[in-house]
């Protein structure tokens, strides 16, 4: 293989988890521009769990999401624990837990004053522009829901 090819993809590979990070420290940050600033204009997002009416344009469907959050839980953090590269899928996928008290009414569950502790699954792809495309995320709901309804 050629020296300088593989430094260009071991450069792309790292931008692309120095993307992922700097989404996660915007999230921190509860900055949602920021972390749609990382994102394709046409990149699409899926909150698994959720179904198909929470599917679609990270510019619409995410930040609709993530604002609600952030308004609901606003002490919501988050930490990653580990990141990965999918070579075969060209995916970055990081294993982070996310956590905050809800103060707000969220998806139709009302604030009792509990908070949430979850582990979340976030697979990134990019375009060749290092932005965001895709990303998928998928954690346990019902946990979630008995954390915040207990």
């Amino acid at each position: 293989m050629n020296p300088t090819i593989h430094q260009q993809e071991r450069v792309d590979v790292l931008a692309k988890k120095g993307t992922c990070i700097e989404f996660f420290s915007a999230y921190q940050d509860m900055d949602v521009d920021r972390m749609l600033g990382l994102c394709a204009p046409n990149g699409t997002v899926s909150f698994v769990p959720l179904g198909a009416d929470y599917a679609g344009k990270l510019h619409e469907i995410g930040k609709a999401v993530w604002s609600a959050l952030m308004d609901a839980f606003p002490d919501l953090d988050n930490t990653v624990k580990s990141q990965q590269y999918d070579e075969a899928a060209d995916a970055v996928t990081c294993q982070v837990v996310i956590f905050g008290k809800q103060e707000k009414e969220f998806a139709g569950l009302a604030p009792k004053g509990n908070g949430f502790d979850s582990e979340h699954i976030f697979i990134f792809r990019f375009n060749p522009d290092g932005k965001i495309t895709d990303l998928k995320i998928d954690w346990d709901h019902e946990n979630f829901v008995r954390q915040l309804t207990k």
